[in-house]
């Protein structure tokens, strides 16, 4: 195809879009087979820190999709930064099948991301960006390729620190059309502006945003495996018919607290960026606290949390999303164990249980505890340091979701 052409397309396809999909909230979503197509939540990477900009050079995160659809549109985010961010090209491919550690695209599928029809855009510090819609055939449960160039020294660069995921750096300039990946010598893994992918006209009903900590982040799951358990709920959820599908965005950051700010703002004071401003989300899954109960300062009162989880569940329910509390998983044996963290934390999952606070709980707890030692996590499931969860156990986390929950279905 011509490049006049593809530009005329591109434009037409923006317009048409921006004039037919206004922003909706999810509890106006009406049945798939009563709306046009909309956009769905793929995959999502909350802004954790930042870390030093890669002037003159590009980056080319690896992101892994939930559900696939016939056009994509990618968030970045300036949001922690300190001056503008200046990107001097953008693209997004499809990663060659099975090769989770390759730079390289699949032939023929790079387009250009563009910014209100201009392939380069400047993104102010504290501020987030949503590029035009591009025209590509995105599979569900495959990696996508989106490479960022930064021409100049934009100041830090918002990231996502623990990706468990390999992505590629081009050390000598703008590369983000690059099919083959000869030009990615050096690899990283952390997720660098990129915080969100959408997809048009999923055969799904919305999403679900897993809202936590390191547990939900994937620490101690397999690098490059997708083996989170939310990636292992979207498994899940691609089996699924239609009506009962959701894409799922992971919102963990590790380190994440709820009642206070540790690493990345606190679960409280980030839903407005990593849950309400996400596309057709109908179910937040919330699973925080442990950081809260074993940090320092250490949180002490049960009904502090109780009020944090009720102002969280209020604050979705105005949004008209369904909200699912996980109870807090075993730490016997970690170095931040103590009995009195453990009677907190115990008081904390009673509240979660029988609190009436949330519409419903994935007793994660009751999932992975030793029964022998409740206060462990099951031998078999533990990544080694008595907090974490190896890909069993996080599979086992996933299995136990009931997926009616997310949707308030009694069934398919």
């Amino acid at each position: 195809m011509r490049r006049g052409t593809t530009t005329a397309l591109l434009a037409a396809l923006t317009a048409a879009l921006t004039v037919a999909l206004p922003p909706l909230r999810a509890s106006a979503d009406p049945p798939p087979h009563h709306r046009a197509a909309r956009w769905t939540g793929t995959w999502e990477a909350a802004a954790s820190g930042t870390v030093a900009e890669l002037p003159g050079q590009s980056v080319r995160d690896v992101i892994h999709t939930s559900v696939g659809g016939r056009a994509a549109r990618i968030r970045i985010s300036n949001r922690l930064g300190t001056a503008p961010l200046v990107l001097g090209g953008v693209s997004v491919a499809v990663q060659v099948a099975g090769a989770p550690r390759s730079a390289a695209a699949v032939p023929g599928s790079v387009r250009t991301v563009t910014f209100h029809g201009a392939a380069t855009t400047e993104i102010p510090a504290g501020h987030d960006a949503v590029g035009d819609p591009v025209p590509l055939r995105v599979p569900a449960g495959a990696n996508l390729l989106v490479s960022l160039y930064t021409p100049g020294d934009s100041g830090p660069a918002t990231y996502h620190r623990s990706a468990l995921q390999t992505s590629f750096i081009a050390p000598d300039g703008n590369h983000t059309g690059d099919e083959g990946g000869t030009a990615y010598t050096t690899t990283t893994g952390s997720w660098y502006y990129l915080t969100g992918v959408d997809v048009l006209g999923a055969p799904a009903v919305g999403s679900v945003v897993a809202l936590g900590d390191s547990i939900t982040d994937g620490s101690g799951s397999t690098s490059n495996a997708n083996h989170r358990w939310p990636d292992r709920l979207a498994d899940r959820l691609r089996a699924q018919p239609p009506r009962g599908r959701l894409g799922v965005l992971n919102a963990g950051i590790a380190g994440n607290r709820i009642l206070l700010d540790g690493t990345g703002p606190s679960a409280l004071s980030r839903l407005d960026a990593d849950v309400f401003s996400r596309s057709g989300v109908r179910a937040l899954v919330v699973m925080e606290g442990v950081n809260d109960i074993k940090g320092s300062p250490n949180q002490t009162d049960p009904a502090a949390f109780g009020d944090a989880y009720r102002e969280l569940a209020a604050r979705a329910h105005a949004h008209g999303i369904r909200v699912i509390g996980a109870t807090i998983t075993p730490y016997g044996g970690n170095g931040g164990w103590t009995a009195a963290r453990e009677a907190v934390r115990q008081a904390v999952n009673d509240l979660i249980r029988h609190g009436g606070i949330f519409d419903a709980v994935a007793d994660f707890d009751a999932v992975v505890r030793d029964p022998a030692a409740p206060d462990r996590i099951l031998p078999a499931y533990d990544s080694g340091d008595h907090l974490h969860f190896d890909d069993t156990g996080l599979q086992a986390m996933a299995d136990s979701v009931d997926l009616a929950s997310l949707t308030g279905e009694n069934g398919p």
